[in-house]
């Protein structure tokens, strides 16, 4: 048994000593920085009202090792041109106009009274029922019912839900500001970059663009965790927040209906400064690439936002990130992959020192020190 545990202390050593070593000789010899094509992050793009504090430049490190300059954004956490909420339907009359949507990867619909009635044969299952005899909507409509239902372990007390919040359930008590930091040059990958595990970036209006919702959690707990018509809803510890892109009140996208091919218009950047438009029309005939992106002679290198019912804005970064230990944000533990981690393949090994955590992928290495999130949704 001594003998057997040896060795395996043995191979451990050495499998920690390789991957270390091999992450730095990656790091050490990492090729020239490669221009995306990008024509990165404007400040002046973002609409009045939208930053809690001017965009400045700060010195960063990206994920590949290259020192570079950085901007540190920090949106105010509440749209400055379109209008949060409503979110659930109040009983199972309740129409379209007076409710908001849900998506669940695959599918979207108007959260409204009869979406509620039509649960059970969506989803195959008679457990759900949210509403009493009366057709009553059993909505979260308290604090304590919203933190208790926002959370990856729903109480069961709000199980049976239709799940809203408001800015003064957060933990904060208001809007929650959430920084990121982004490349001032957009710089290539080797490979593109998964969204997995945290914010996308952020929008021109004040918001940040979460990852994924998880659906099959808030489903599991027979819940529905309403979005606006915005595709945005809330949680206790980011506030209101995007998780799909939306042709809802008071957005100007600029897609004409006549032509499926029409160019978007900007609303946001993602992690590595790359700029993001609106969706494309769902019978564009515009190819793009892997990551939804494509380069324009008038905007150089640009995403698309997924459609909405896909439950991810940003597909994947063709760009570096930049390595972001003061960020504001947090999120949920046992809610997915977590920033730089990622599919099979990837060699994680642990280091000694300043540097707690090192992930290898393939040829594009990635170094990134973030703490998990509390809540996600």
């Amino acid at each position: 048994m001594n003998r057997s545990v040896g060795r395996i202390a043995v191979v451990a050593a050495i499998l920690l000593v390789a991957g270390f070593t091999a992450s730095q000789t990656f790091l050490a010899g990492s090729s020239t920085p490669q221009p995306l094509g990008a024509q990165g992050l404007v400040a002046s793009n973002f609409k009045d009202g939208a930053l809690s504090q001017p965009i400045a430049e700060e010195a960063c490190t990206l994920t590949d090792g290259t020192e570079t300059t950085c901007y540190r954004v920090i949106v105010t956490g509440t749209p400055v041109d379109t209008v949060v909420g409503p979110f659930c339907p109040e009983t199972t009359s309740t129409s379209s106009a007076d409710a908001g949507i849900w998506l669940d990867g695959s599918n979207i619909y108007d959260a409204d009274g009869q979406f509620i009635l039509d649960l059970s044969t969506i989803y195959g299952d008679a457990q759900w029922r949210l509403y009493d005899e009366s057709g009553k909507v059993n909505v979260t409509d308290s604090k304590e019912s919203f933190q208790g239902a926002a959370r990856p372990d729903v109480l069961d007390a709000y199980k049976y839900h239709c799940v809203e919040g408001r800015f003064e359930w957060t933990n904060s008590g208001a809007a929650v500001p959430i920084s990121i930091l982004v490349p001032v040059t957009p710089v290539k990958a080797s490979s593109p970059v998964s969204t997995q595990g945290a914010d996308l970036g952020v929008t021109i209006n004040g918001l940040v663009i979460a990852p994924s919702a998880p659906v099959e959690a808030i489903l599991k707990a027979y819940t529905i965790a309403a979005f606006d018509d915005c595709g945005g809803h809330f949680n206790p510890i980011e506030g209101y927040h995007l998780h799909a892109f939306t042709d809802c009140k008071g957005s100007a996208y600029d897609a004409s209906v006549d032509d499926p091919n029409a160019e978007t218009r900007l609303i946001g950047y993602a992690l590595d400064g790359v700029a993001v438009f609106a969706p494309l029309a769902h019978d564009t005939t515009i190819q793009l690439d892997e990551c939804n992106g494509r380069t324009t002679e008038k905007d150089g290198y640009h995403y698309y936002a997924q459609a909405p019912e896909l439950n991810q804005v940003v597909k994947c970064y063709m760009g570096l990130l930049a390595v972001d230990t003061t960020s504001q944000q947090q999120g949920p533990p046992g809610g997915g992959p977590g920033p730089g981690q990622g599919p099979p393949g990837f060699l994680i090994a642990a280091a000694v020192g300043a540097v707690s955590v090192v992930v290898i992928a393939g040829i594009g290495g990635v170094l990134f020190i973030r703490r998990r999130r509390a809540y996600r949704g």
